[in-house]
């Protein structure tokens, strides 16, 4: 294993200075078992590297049933800037004497269960970022659910955060809203065993395959409506509305 020449918080400082909203540090040790393309996909490794990047709220302000034409455009430029900040991340552990695999922020794999090299969410929720919420979204405590996120492993032993605690309680936004009644509404303390025990998501998959992805302008399974409802991220909407954009850093 290498000698870590850059630790946790020089790590993220210098994700926040190109444009991360937030970073999170995993023990891949939480991960184990969870489902990896390919299997061995963690071998070598030690770490895994959460970066979130937040959406913009009059985006998503939009969004009512349905994506619109600007959050596709936006959902694309927001995955293009994570993948930029997993190389820029994986080059600097590397020069510092570690190894590091960036892994994609968007590119499926498996076009029926919607799958790719591992769960960003999972990775996310491990490294403290936010708690696994109803939608099986990523609900961070800053932002609520208005992120998108990116992942990549690493051997050099940065100092992993802690999980945080699941806040959605009873609220129930999400499956309210939800254009495929797909969301079951059932609270996890810590995360799902399984994705249908939250989602019924041949629903979520018909919905945004056979039905969103005609829509005009409409490129790639999304769709938007969970992430836009949820009180999480209206609260932080209005804090950076106060704040005056201050609080969008």
């Amino acid at each position: 294993m290498a000698t870590a020449k850059l630790d946790a918080t020089r790590l993220k400082r210098r994700a926040h200075t190109w444009g991360a909203s937030l970073v999170g540090i995993a023990d891949l040790e939480r991960l184990r078992g969870i489902a990896t393309e390919p299997a061995d996909l963690f071998n070598g490794f030690s770490r895994a590297v959460s970066i979130a990047v937040r959406l913009a709220d009059p985006v998503l302000e939009q969004i009512v049933d349905r994506p619109t034409p600007l959050y596709a455009q936006h959902y694309q430029k927001v995955n293009a800037l994570l993948d930029e900040l997993a190389l820029r991340a994986a080059l600097a552990i590397q020069k510092a004497g570690g190894r590091a695999l960036p892994l994609p922020a968007s590119q499926v794999l498996d076009g029926v269960n919607l799958t790719s090299y591992l769960s960003h969410k999972a990775v996310a929720v491990a490294a403290g970022i936010g708690w696994q919420g109803k939608s099986l979204l990523v609900v961070s405590p800053q932002y609520g659910p208005r992120l998108r996120l990116v992942s990549l492993l690493t051997d050099l032993p940065l100092e992993p955060d802690a999980p945080l605690k699941n806040r959605c309680g009873g609220c129930t936004a999400c499956a309210d809203a939800c254009p495929a009644s797909a969301i079951r509404g059932v609270n996890t303390q810590s995360h799902y065993e399984s994705r249908e025990e939250a989602l019924h998501f041949d629903r979520c998959r018909d919905k945004i395959l056979n039905e969103f992805s005609k829509l005009p302008h409409i490129t790639g399974g999304i769709c938007g409506v969970c992430v836009s409802v949820c009180p999480f991220g209206k609260a932080a909407a209005r804090r950076s509305a106060r704040a005056g954009g201050a609080g969008a850093q």
